[in-house]
Protein backbone atom coordinates (compact mmCIF):
# COMPACT_ATOMS: atom_id res chain seq x y z
CA UNK A 1 0.00 0.00 0.00
CA UNK A 2 1.69 3.28 -0.93
CA UNK A 3 2.36 5.85 1.98
CA UNK A 4 2.28 9.44 1.88
CA UNK A 5 4.50 11.32 4.91
CA UNK A 6 3.31 13.58 7.60
CA UNK A 7 2.90 16.83 7.24
CA UNK A 8 3.58 19.68 9.95
CA UNK A 9 0.89 22.39 9.17
CA UNK A 10 2.64 25.04 11.04
CA UNK A 11 0.57 28.24 9.99
CA UNK A 12 -2.91 28.45 8.71
CA UNK A 13 -4.94 31.81 7.81
CA UNK A 14 -6.30 33.56 10.20
CA UNK A 15 -10.36 33.86 10.54
CA UNK A 16 -11.45 37.57 8.89
CA UNK A 17 -12.63 40.11 11.03
CA UNK A 18 -15.96 41.24 12.32
CA UNK A 19 -16.08 44.00 9.20
CA UNK A 20 -15.24 41.96 6.50
CA UNK A 21 -18.27 40.77 3.83
CA UNK A 22 -19.06 38.50 1.66
CA UNK A 23 -18.20 40.51 -1.44
CA UNK A 24 -14.42 40.85 0.48
CA UNK A 25 -14.26 37.26 0.98
CA UNK A 26 -15.54 36.48 -2.79
CA UNK A 27 -12.95 39.25 -3.82
CA UNK A 28 -10.32 37.28 -1.80
CA UNK A 29 -11.00 33.97 -1.58
CA UNK A 30 -12.90 32.83 -4.40
CA UNK A 31 -11.01 31.83 -7.91
CA UNK A 32 -13.46 31.62 -10.90
CA UNK A 33 -12.77 28.87 -13.10
CA UNK A 34 -12.91 31.31 -16.15
CA UNK A 35 -10.69 34.10 -14.04
CA UNK A 36 -7.85 31.26 -13.77
CA UNK A 37 -4.32 32.80 -14.83
CA UNK A 38 -2.48 29.70 -16.29
CA UNK A 39 1.51 29.87 -16.96
CA UNK A 40 2.62 28.32 -19.59
CA UNK A 41 6.18 28.24 -18.80
CA UNK A 42 6.26 26.56 -15.85
CA UNK A 43 8.49 24.12 -16.19
CA UNK A 44 11.78 22.87 -18.09
CA UNK A 45 9.65 20.55 -20.24
CA UNK A 46 7.95 23.82 -21.86
CA UNK A 47 9.04 23.79 -24.95
CA UNK A 48 9.66 20.10 -25.30
CA UNK A 49 7.32 19.24 -28.37
CA UNK A 50 4.13 17.45 -26.73
CA UNK A 51 4.19 19.25 -23.72
CA UNK A 52 4.41 23.06 -24.90
CA UNK A 53 0.87 23.68 -24.70
CA UNK A 54 0.08 22.26 -20.89
CA UNK A 55 -1.27 25.41 -18.66
CA UNK A 56 -0.29 25.33 -15.60
CA UNK A 57 -2.14 26.73 -12.77
CA UNK A 58 -1.32 27.81 -8.89
CA UNK A 59 -4.65 28.32 -6.98
CA UNK A 60 -4.00 28.75 -3.47
CA UNK A 61 -0.09 28.83 -1.77
CA UNK A 62 3.19 29.05 -4.68
CA UNK A 63 3.17 25.50 -5.76
CA UNK A 64 5.89 23.71 -7.46
CA UNK A 65 6.30 25.64 -10.46
CA UNK A 66 9.68 26.94 -11.84
CA UNK A 67 9.09 29.81 -13.25
CA UNK A 68 8.47 33.63 -12.02
CA UNK A 69 5.67 33.95 -14.64
CA UNK A 70 3.60 31.69 -12.60
CA UNK A 71 0.44 33.82 -10.90
CA UNK A 72 -0.54 32.69 -7.44
CA UNK A 73 -4.52 33.39 -7.34
CA UNK A 74 -4.28 33.42 -3.00
CA UNK A 75 -1.28 33.20 -1.12
CA UNK A 76 -2.73 32.73 2.16
CA UNK A 77 -1.36 30.08 4.05
CA UNK A 78 -3.10 26.59 4.50
CA UNK A 79 -0.98 23.89 5.06
CA UNK A 80 -1.99 22.54 1.79
CA UNK A 81 -1.31 23.47 -2.46
CA UNK A 82 -4.00 23.86 -4.02
CA UNK A 83 -3.22 24.26 -8.00
CA UNK A 84 -4.47 22.99 -11.19
CA UNK A 85 -3.49 21.95 -14.85
CA UNK A 86 -5.27 22.18 -18.21
CA UNK A 87 -4.27 20.30 -21.24
CA UNK A 88 -5.46 19.62 -24.84
CA UNK A 89 -5.93 16.26 -26.02
CA UNK A 90 -2.29 14.62 -26.68
CA UNK A 91 -0.32 17.25 -24.38
CA UNK A 92 1.76 15.33 -21.59
CA UNK A 93 3.09 16.21 -18.24
CA UNK A 94 6.80 14.74 -17.96
CA UNK A 95 8.18 12.29 -15.77
CA UNK A 96 8.67 13.68 -12.16
CA UNK A 97 9.04 12.96 -8.57
CA UNK A 98 7.65 15.17 -5.70
CA UNK A 99 8.48 15.62 -1.97
CA UNK A 100 5.31 15.91 -0.75
CA UNK A 101 1.77 14.44 -0.85
CA UNK A 102 0.17 15.17 -4.87
CA UNK A 103 -3.58 14.30 -5.01
CA UNK A 104 -5.15 14.71 -8.48
CA UNK A 105 -8.91 15.29 -8.79
CA UNK A 106 -10.17 14.77 -12.31
CA UNK A 107 -12.88 17.79 -13.27
CA UNK A 108 -12.87 17.21 -16.92
CA UNK A 109 -11.39 14.85 -19.64
CA UNK A 110 -9.97 11.59 -19.70
CA UNK A 111 -6.56 11.08 -18.10
CA UNK A 112 -3.63 8.63 -18.30
CA UNK A 113 -1.26 8.51 -15.68
CA UNK A 114 2.17 7.31 -16.42
CA UNK A 115 4.38 5.52 -14.00
CA UNK A 116 8.94 5.16 -13.98
CA UNK A 117 11.03 7.36 -15.38
CA UNK A 118 10.42 6.13 -19.30
CA UNK A 119 6.36 5.25 -17.80
CA UNK A 120 7.65 1.88 -17.97
CA UNK A 121 5.71 0.76 -14.67
CA UNK A 122 2.74 1.00 -16.22
CA UNK A 123 -0.28 3.48 -16.69
CA UNK A 124 -3.47 4.24 -14.47
CA UNK A 125 -6.25 5.82 -16.67
CA UNK A 126 -9.09 8.26 -15.11
CA UNK A 127 -12.00 9.86 -15.44
CA UNK A 128 -14.15 12.60 -14.72
CA UNK A 129 -14.69 12.67 -10.57
CA UNK A 130 -12.12 10.09 -10.17
CA UNK A 131 -9.09 11.01 -7.72
CA UNK A 132 -5.70 9.42 -7.12
CA UNK A 133 -3.07 10.34 -4.70
CA UNK A 134 0.52 9.52 -6.11
CA UNK A 135 3.38 8.45 -3.31
CA UNK A 136 6.30 10.84 -3.19
CA UNK A 137 9.65 9.94 -4.21
CA UNK A 138 8.44 8.13 -7.57
CA UNK A 139 8.05 9.07 -11.14
CA UNK A 140 5.28 10.13 -12.52
CA UNK A 141 3.62 11.68 -15.66
CA UNK A 142 0.32 12.10 -17.02
CA UNK A 143 -1.61 13.11 -20.52
CA UNK A 144 -5.13 13.82 -21.65
CA UNK A 145 -5.75 10.72 -23.40
CA UNK A 146 -9.45 12.36 -24.27
CA UNK A 147 -10.74 13.79 -26.92
CA UNK A 148 -11.24 17.88 -25.28
CA UNK A 149 -9.48 20.18 -23.20
CA UNK A 150 -9.19 18.45 -19.86
CA UNK A 151 -8.80 19.75 -16.29
CA UNK A 152 -7.52 18.34 -12.94
CA UNK A 153 -7.55 20.18 -9.62
CA UNK A 154 -4.22 19.14 -7.63
CA UNK A 155 -3.98 19.14 -3.79
CA UNK A 156 0.09 19.51 -2.61
CA UNK A 157 0.98 18.73 0.81
CA UNK A 158 2.93 21.16 2.50
CA UNK A 159 2.72 25.32 2.53
CA UNK A 160 6.21 25.01 0.72
CA UNK A 161 6.02 21.53 -1.78
CA UNK A 162 9.39 22.14 -2.70
CA UNK A 163 10.68 21.10 -5.90
CA UNK A 164 10.33 18.50 -8.08
CA UNK A 165 12.98 15.85 -9.32
CA UNK A 166 12.80 15.35 -13.26
CA UNK A 167 13.54 11.97 -15.08
CA UNK A 168 17.08 12.09 -16.82
CA UNK A 169 15.24 12.34 -20.04
CA UNK A 170 13.36 15.43 -19.28
CA UNK A 171 16.73 17.49 -19.21
CA UNK A 172 17.95 16.33 -22.23
CA UNK A 173 14.98 17.90 -24.11
CA UNK A 174 15.42 21.36 -22.38
CA UNK A 175 18.33 21.70 -23.08
CA UNK A 176 17.79 20.76 -26.65
CA UNK A 177 15.42 23.50 -26.38
CA UNK A 178 17.12 26.32 -24.70
CA UNK A 179 16.14 25.88 -21.15
CA UNK A 180 18.37 25.63 -18.01
CA UNK A 181 17.05 24.79 -14.90
CA UNK A 182 18.76 26.41 -11.85
CA UNK A 183 19.70 24.50 -8.25
CA UNK A 184 17.49 27.18 -6.57
CA UNK A 185 14.55 25.81 -8.56
CA UNK A 186 14.25 28.41 -10.97
CA UNK A 187 14.63 28.63 -15.36
CA UNK A 188 16.86 30.24 -17.54
CA UNK A 189 16.32 30.80 -21.62
CA UNK A 190 19.25 30.78 -23.14
CA UNK A 191 17.17 31.79 -26.39
CA UNK A 192 15.86 34.75 -24.52
CA UNK A 193 19.62 35.84 -24.35
CA UNK A 194 19.00 34.58 -20.60
CA UNK A 195 22.38 34.23 -18.41
CA UNK A 196 22.80 32.30 -15.48
CA UNK A 197 23.83 34.62 -12.83
CA UNK A 198 26.78 34.90 -10.61
CA UNK A 199 26.64 32.40 -8.06
CA UNK A 200 24.06 30.38 -9.19
CA UNK A 201 24.41 26.89 -10.75
CA UNK A 202 22.24 24.50 -13.20
CA UNK A 203 20.71 21.78 -11.57
CA UNK A 204 22.73 18.85 -11.98
CA UNK A 205 20.59 16.11 -14.31
CA UNK A 206 19.15 13.36 -12.93
CA UNK A 207 21.61 10.51 -12.28
CA UNK A 208 20.84 6.55 -12.81
CA UNK A 209 22.09 6.52 -9.14
CA UNK A 210 19.36 9.00 -8.05
CA UNK A 211 16.20 7.13 -9.90
CA UNK A 212 17.48 3.71 -8.12
CA UNK A 213 16.77 5.69 -4.63
CA UNK A 214 13.35 6.20 -6.00
CA UNK A 215 10.86 4.17 -5.20
CA UNK A 216 8.90 1.86 -7.98
CA UNK A 217 5.10 1.15 -8.10
CA UNK A 218 3.16 -0.68 -10.71
CA UNK A 219 -0.49 0.38 -11.73
CA UNK A 220 -1.04 -2.71 -9.18
CA UNK A 221 0.09 -1.26 -6.26
CA UNK A 222 -1.56 2.04 -6.37
CA UNK A 223 -4.96 -0.07 -5.84
CA UNK A 224 -5.26 1.86 -2.96
CA UNK A 225 -4.68 5.53 -4.06
CA UNK A 226 -7.65 5.68 -6.63
CA UNK A 227 -11.25 6.66 -5.46
CA UNK A 228 -13.08 6.48 -8.78
CA UNK A 229 -16.49 8.40 -9.22
CA UNK A 230 -18.67 5.86 -9.64
CA UNK A 231 -17.63 4.13 -5.41
CA UNK A 232 -18.72 7.59 -4.21
CA UNK A 233 -21.16 7.29 -1.37
CA UNK A 234 -22.23 10.25 0.34
CA UNK A 235 -24.05 9.99 3.65
CA UNK A 236 -25.72 12.77 5.59
CA UNK A 237 -23.23 14.55 8.41
CA UNK A 238 -24.04 14.20 11.67
CA UNK A 239 -25.61 17.65 12.56
CA UNK A 240 -25.93 19.01 9.25
CA UNK A 241 -27.93 16.14 7.23
CA UNK A 242 -28.87 18.49 4.44
CA UNK A 243 -25.50 17.75 3.21
CA UNK A 244 -23.60 14.36 2.63
CA UNK A 245 -19.91 13.45 2.37
CA UNK A 246 -18.13 10.69 0.96
CA UNK A 247 -14.64 10.28 2.45
CA UNK A 248 -11.71 10.40 0.03
CA UNK A 249 -8.68 11.11 2.13
CA UNK A 250 -8.17 11.30 6.14
CA UNK A 251 -9.38 9.33 9.45
CA UNK A 252 -12.63 8.59 10.65
CA UNK A 253 -15.01 11.13 12.03
CA UNK A 254 -17.43 9.48 14.49
CA UNK A 255 -18.62 12.60 15.76
CA UNK A 256 -20.24 13.10 11.98
CA UNK A 257 -20.73 9.66 11.08
CA UNK A 258 -18.43 9.76 8.49
CA UNK A 259 -15.67 6.43 8.24
CA UNK A 260 -12.29 7.01 7.30
CA UNK A 261 -11.51 7.42 3.34
CA UNK A 262 -9.79 4.32 1.64
CA UNK A 263 -6.46 6.66 1.61
CA UNK A 264 -6.74 7.06 5.73
CA UNK A 265 -2.80 7.65 5.47
CA UNK A 266 -1.21 10.92 6.67
CA UNK A 267 -1.24 13.92 3.50
CA UNK A 268 -1.46 16.94 6.04
CA UNK A 269 -4.99 17.27 4.70
CA UNK A 270 -7.95 15.69 4.47
CA UNK A 271 -10.60 15.60 1.39
CA UNK A 272 -13.89 14.63 1.11
CA UNK A 273 -16.93 14.25 -2.22
CA UNK A 274 -19.93 16.52 -1.59
CA UNK A 275 -23.21 16.38 -2.41
CA UNK A 276 -26.15 18.72 -1.35
CA UNK A 277 -29.55 17.94 -3.19
CA UNK A 278 -31.87 20.33 -4.83
CA UNK A 279 -33.56 22.54 -2.27
CA UNK A 280 -31.67 21.62 0.50
CA UNK A 281 -30.69 23.78 2.99
CA UNK A 282 -27.98 23.29 5.80
CA UNK A 283 -27.67 25.40 9.79
CA UNK A 284 -25.55 28.07 9.75
CA UNK A 285 -22.21 26.12 10.91
CA UNK A 286 -18.47 27.12 11.67
CA UNK A 287 -15.30 24.82 10.90
CA UNK A 288 -12.00 24.83 13.06
CA UNK A 289 -10.03 24.34 9.84
CA UNK A 290 -9.81 26.04 6.59
CA UNK A 291 -12.44 24.71 4.09
CA UNK A 292 -11.79 24.63 0.28
CA UNK A 293 -14.52 23.78 -2.20
CA UNK A 294 -13.75 22.43 -4.84
CA UNK A 295 -16.54 22.65 -7.24
CA UNK A 296 -17.39 19.85 -9.41
CA UNK A 297 -21.71 20.36 -10.78
CA UNK A 298 -24.27 22.46 -10.20
CA UNK A 299 -24.00 25.57 -8.57
CA UNK A 300 -23.86 25.98 -4.86
CA UNK A 301 -24.90 29.06 -2.96
CA UNK A 302 -23.07 29.87 0.66
CA UNK A 303 -24.78 31.97 3.11
CA UNK A 304 -21.83 33.84 4.51
CA UNK A 305 -20.48 37.22 6.01
CA UNK A 306 -23.82 38.64 5.84
CA UNK A 307 -24.26 38.21 2.45
CA UNK A 308 -24.25 35.01 -0.74
CA UNK A 309 -21.66 33.89 -2.78
CA UNK A 310 -22.76 31.57 -5.72
CA UNK A 311 -20.18 29.07 -7.14
CA UNK A 312 -20.37 26.53 -10.29
CA UNK A 313 -18.18 24.46 -12.07
CA UNK A 314 -14.15 24.73 -11.37
CA UNK A 315 -14.39 27.66 -9.38
CA UNK A 316 -12.80 27.41 -5.82
CA UNK A 317 -13.70 28.75 -2.43
CA UNK A 318 -11.41 29.03 0.35
CA UNK A 319 -13.65 29.36 3.93
CA UNK A 320 -11.79 31.09 6.53
CA UNK A 321 -11.83 29.23 10.03
CA UNK A 322 -14.68 29.85 12.34
CA UNK A 323 -16.55 32.09 9.82
CA UNK A 324 -20.31 31.21 10.08
CA UNK A 325 -21.66 29.69 6.99
CA UNK A 326 -24.61 27.87 5.39
CA UNK A 327 -24.95 25.47 2.55
CA UNK A 328 -28.07 25.55 -0.28
CA UNK A 329 -28.42 24.69 -3.43
CA UNK A 330 -31.32 25.94 -4.93
CA UNK A 331 -30.86 24.94 -8.77
CA UNK A 332 -32.67 21.97 -10.46
CA UNK A 333 -29.64 19.01 -10.20
CA UNK A 334 -27.51 18.39 -7.25
CA UNK A 335 -24.49 19.99 -6.07
CA UNK A 336 -20.85 18.20 -6.47
CA UNK A 337 -17.77 19.47 -5.15
CA UNK A 338 -14.60 17.93 -3.64
CA UNK A 339 -14.13 19.52 0.10
CA UNK A 340 -10.02 19.94 1.04
CA UNK A 341 -9.77 20.73 4.98
CA UNK A 342 -6.13 21.04 6.70
CA UNK A 343 -4.68 18.35 9.13
CA UNK A 344 -4.84 15.02 9.39
CA UNK A 345 -7.98 14.45 11.62
CA UNK A 346 -11.25 16.03 10.61
CA UNK A 347 -13.33 17.60 13.28
CA UNK A 348 -16.67 18.06 13.38
CA UNK A 349 -18.52 21.11 12.20
CA UNK A 350 -20.08 23.37 14.59
CA UNK A 351 -23.73 24.29 14.44
CA UNK A 352 -24.65 27.92 15.41
CA UNK A 353 -28.20 27.98 14.76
Amino acid sequence: MCRCPDMNIDRMAKSPSSADTSAQLAAERVVRYGDLRPCTTAFIDTRTPGSAEKENFTIIGPGVSESQDQHVHIEIPHGFNIGGARQPPGCVNSQHSHETAEVFVVHSGRWAFFLGPNKEDGEVVLGPGDTISIPIHMFRGFENIGNDVGFLFAVLGGDDPGQVTWAPYVFDNAREYGLILLEDGSLIDTTKGETIPEGKRPMPPTTDADVARLERLTAEDLADCIVTHNNLKPVPVSGLPEISESPIIGTASPEEGLGAGQMNWSHGFHLRYMTVDPDAVSKRHTRAEEEVILMYKGRLNIDIAGGGIELGPGDVFTVPIGEPRSFANRGDEPVEAYVVRGGDHPKPPLPID
